[in-house]
């Protein structure tokens, strides 16, 4: 019987908690998490000294905090990832509360740091983006509430996952935040369309968000700015995206060379959000295509492996957390490239950032968490016994 419900994997009884890790995680998504983190520790030494000088810090100051942040991520990561999916659910519904009440209090307490946008809170040697660890804290309540709407007299989920992800989207275009704004609804509809959604409800949506975005546009000018800059025939050479789009141009296939490149010098961002600019003038096409591959693999193989989880909160939280991973680097990168307007994201492991990358090291601890492999067998088992019978 015990066979008939949790399948023929294995478990060892009495098994250290650090050996079960290492065995039932996935390691290719685990080393392509440390090469990309690698990756950006390597980029940060090229873009962050200029930065570093211009403000009176010693040379290589962002890389030395990025690799302090980038430690804490990293043990976050694997603190997370060692949890069972019950308790990832329970930090996951914590951790939102309490980044939704930072986020709700960011009007009143919170900074600009001369952005145009109040983001962050400043603790003096630090900042805080708590709509970097709302981001994964709502997967995991959405996930939760449209999981338990599948059960027998369970409650409305998708309906409050809706109402709350309407809520944080009307805090993020008050800061304005419309980049984070977009990723909640992305990864609400991905989660839903997972969870058996009809398409032309899918179709309603976007139909709505495309007039949220025409609202925003008439009366945000912040908005506004940047959608007129993406749309414009003609790119300023002396603006951000003109910096970047002439060094990945100037890039080539095999790069300028290490520390030749030019971009760091005039991009005040070029540690953050137009890292992959540094990436592509120094090192060229090939370290571009690299780091995209990593990205690929890491979504890729999840969603693999989701696909033969049994449990619908896994495979819901799971999907949501892999898919927004790869759309934020997506976004990050076409931006650079001028394909979509900016919207000041950063890219994961990579760019240079705390709040980035200890909110990465969440999501990505979770995800690890919840594809790992459990004694509790696949849903192919359960066709194929139908199949039988």
């Amino acid at each position: 019987m015990t066979e008939m419900v949790y399948g023929t994997a294995p478990m060892r009884s009495g098994e250290a908690v650090l050996p079960r890790w290492w065995r039932t995680i996935d390691k290719w998504t685990l080393s392509c998490i440390l090469m990309l983190f690698g990756i950006g520790l390597l980029l940060g030494l090229a873009a962050s000294p200029p930065l570093a000088a211009r403000n009176g810090f010693e040379a290589f100051h962002y890389v030395e905090k990025q690799a302090i942040f980038g430690g804490m991520s990293l043990i976050t990561l694997m603190v997370v990832s060692m949890m069972s999916p019950d308790q990832v659910r329970r930090i996951g519904v914590l951790g939102f509360f309490c980044a939704f009440a930072a986020l709700a209090l960011l009007p009143v307490l919170g900074t600009d740091f001369g952005k145009g946008a109040t983001r962050w809170y400043s603790l003096g040697f630090a900042s805080v983006q708590p709509s970097e660890f709302l981001k994964p804290g709502f997967i995991v309540l959405a996930a939760w509430l449209m999981a338990a709407s599948q059960e027998v007299a369970g409650p409305p989920g998708k309906m409050f996952s809706f109402a709350i992800a309407i809520v944080i989207v009307a805090f993020l275009a008050m800061q304005p935040d419309f980049g984070q704004a977009a990723l909640i609804l992305f990864a609400w509809g991905v989660m839903y369309f997972v969870a058996g959604a009809p398409l032309l409800l899918l179709i309603g949506m976007a139909g709505l968000t495309v007039f949220g975005g025409a609202v925003a546009y008439h009366n945000s000018e912040h908005f506004a700015r940047r959608i007129d800059g993406f749309l414009s025939p003609d790119l300023d050479p002396r603006t951000q995206l003109g910096y970047a789009t002439n060094a990945i141009r100037e890039g080539g296939f095999w790069g300028v060379g290490v520390g030749e490149g030019q971009v760091k010098q005039s991009l005040p961002d070029a540690h953050t959000d137009f890292i992959i600019a540094v990436a592509a003038e120094e090192y060229g096409l090939i370290l571009v295509l690299i780091i995209i591959a990593l990205y690929a693999l890491i979504v890729l193989r999840s969603l693999f492996r989701l696909m033969k989880e049994r449990d619908p909160f896994i495979r819901l939280a799971g999907t949501g957390l892999a898919c927004i991973f790869g759309v934020q680097a997506m976004i990050n990168m076409g931006v650079a490239v001028r394909l979509l307007p900016a919207k000041g994201m950063t890219l994961p492991f990579v760019s240079y950032g705390g709040s980035s990358l200890i909110a990465g090291g969440l999501l990505v601890g979770a995800l690890l968490a919840l594809t790992r492999t459990r004694p509790q067998g696949e849903i192919g088992d359960i066709l194929r016994r139908k199949g039988r019978a």
